[in-house]
């Protein structure tokens, strides 16, 4: 019996052992698992406190417990997240393709500053200019003299005329844009034709005064109706497919019901800038050089009515360009704010060069008519064309698209959208660069300014027979600058249909109106006469 007593002892002290072994690796457990459920990190600032962790007491159901944050990776303690990579994932060793960035949409740079400093100089200038001469012409009216009997009479025989000419314009030009808004197809027609006969019906009115000055207008309203006459005949071909464009163009239109707001705008603050411009050309006759004077006026009234009309331009464009682009339904008043704003610049220097690439682009077309005839006419065309070439590739009418939606600068953007135009190949350049939509709008100007004309020409041989050509000229300036305002937003909506097909063609809200057309030309069956170029040496002998 005293034999087996050690024996039974041992085996308690084992079994008391075992007990305690177990008791203590339960409370591991149970901290552990306390530390796993407090996340990554605490189990980390164990494991960095170098707290020792026995490897004999490694249970396997360790195995089965999941880090909470990464539910990947097994958390098996004392062991740090360095050393334990997953064999899973293997490490890759092929090059990262670069992805293609996208141009932003919410540019908040200012684009051409210098063009945007000097029209606010030009602005603050004109202010002062026109407050100045009102001035002098209520002071004129004033004080008794030839002075006062002067003023007089201009405000008897030369202010009404004037004042009935802008708000017949302003009249026109909201006709305008609703009937085109309305019947696009029949406005085409519409517009080529009647603006013949309305400028020959002035022409014939002037000449009919006999009188020196009011035959000179009247020849040249005759000669510009005449070449309407013939381009009318010329663009025939045209007009189906223009029709198209006009009416998928205006599409879109329907679904921003305060779009017109800002052209509205436009013509209101035009209307009023007109009256005020119309009593500072009154007051320019009681100061030096009024001839001078009134030329700046001229100039001034011109610069500023175009820079309206880009205006209106650019935000319907960035409205019609974010619908096409993105899919978006942009606020109209936000857009105008931005067209006045950050976009201000690109519109002054558009305004300045545009209308002359226009008038350049007619010359050209009629040099390279008749570049055969002689050597003289043959350089002269090929030096209107070298110049062409360079002028379109740094500026042209279709860059407002991207100013609007892009904020790109002016001279970027030109080159930009005409690369666009290249890359879609030549049968795209030449429909773009065949497109008579400006010059529709530019019809429209005429148009509205011969009415304007009939109209004041008429009442003021009655009353006034020596302000009758000074009159009719004013009234033509006036209803032409109206009018051009107006057809800002149809001008704005096919150039976005174009420059948004040229850079999208898969977008599903086009129709196949420019594909078909690429098709009838690339078969044959469809002619198309573009703006003549200089041709382009092949890429051999360019880099030789």
């Amino acid at each position: 019996m005293g034999a087996l007593e050690p024996v039974e002892e041992r085996e308690n002290s084992e079994k008391d052992g075992e007990e305690r072994a177990e008791e203590e690796k339960e409370k591991r457990e149970d901290e552990e698992h306390k530390d796993l459920e407090k996340g990554e990190e605490g189990f980390e600032e164990q494991v960095g406190r170098g707290t020792p962790q026995p490897q004999g007491d490694f249970h396997v159901s360790m195995l089965q417990r999941l880090n909470p944050s990464n539910p990947l990776r097994v958390a098996i303690p004392g062991v740090t997240r360095a050393t334990t990579p997953s064999p899973a994932q293997p490490r890759s060793t092929s090059t990262p393709t670069p992805q293609q960035t996208i141009t932003t949409l919410n540019s908040t740079a200012y684009t051409n500053r210098i063009s945007l400093f000097l029209f606010l100089l030009h602005a603050v200038l004109a202010v002062g200019l026109v407050s100045f001469l009102i001035f002098k012409g209520i002071q004129g009216l004033l004080e008794p003299g030839q002075v006062q009997r002067k003023e007089r009479k201009l405000l008897k025989y030369f202010l009404p005329q004037v004042e009935a000419a802008s708000l017949l314009s302003i009249t026109l030009a909201f006709a305008w844009q609703k009937a085109v808004r309305t019947w696009p197809k029949f406005m085409i027609h519409f517009i080529l034709w009647s603006t013949f006969l309305m400028s020959l019906s002035a022409g014939i009115l002037l000449i009919c005064f006999q009188k020196p000055s009011t035959d000179g207008v009247g020849v040249c309203f005759i000669l510009f109706a005449i070449g309407n006459g013939l381009y009318a005949c010329w663009v025939t071909h045209r007009i189906k497919f223009c029709s198209k464009i006009f009416i998928k163009s205006l599409e879109p239109a329907s679904k921003f019901p305060d779009l017109n707001q800002p052209t509205y705008w436009m013509l209101g603050i035009g209307f009023m800038w007109m009256s005020l411009w119309i009593l500072a050309v009154m007051g320019a006759s009681n100061f030096y050089f009024p001839p001078l004077t009134i030329i700046a006026l001229l100039l001034s009234l011109a610069w500023t009515a175009e820079v309206m009309r880009n205006v209106a331009n650019l935000t319907v464009s960035r409205v019609i360009a974010l619908y096409y682009l993105r899919g978006m339904q942009c606020n109209t008043k936000f857009c105008f704010q931005r067209a006045m704003s950050r976009n201000l610049g690109s519109a002054c220097l558009g305004s300045t060069f545009v209308p002359a690439i226009e008038a350049l682009r007619i010359v050209a077309r009629g040099l390279n008519l008749l570049e055969g005839e002689d050597e003289f006419m043959f350089s002269c065309a090929h030096c209107c064309l070298h110049i062409m070439e360079s002028i379109f590739r740094y500026g042209n009418g279709w860059a407002y698209v991207q100013i609007a939606a892009y904020g790109k600068g002016f001279v970027k953007a030109s080159q930009d959208t005409w690369e666009l135009f290249e890359k879609r190949g030549k049968e795209m350049e030449a429909i773009v660069d065949s497109d008579i939509t400006s010059a529709i709008c530019f019809l429209a100007g005429v148009c509205s300014g011969s009415m304007c004309t009939i109209v004041v020409a008429a009442w003021t041989v009655s009353v006034h027979e020596g302000f009758t050509a000074t009159i009719s000229l004013l009234a033509f300036l006036i209803g032409y600058l109206m009018a051009r305002i107006a057809m800002a937003l149809p001008h704005a909506c096919v150039s976005c249909y174009y420059v948004c097909y040229a850079e999208n063609p898969d977008n599903r809200l086009f129709d196949k109106t420019i594909p078909d057309r690429l098709n009838l030309i690339k078969s044959g069956r469809d002619v198309v006469v573009p703006t003549p170029r200089v041709p382009r040496p092949p890429p051999s002998i360019a880099s030789q």
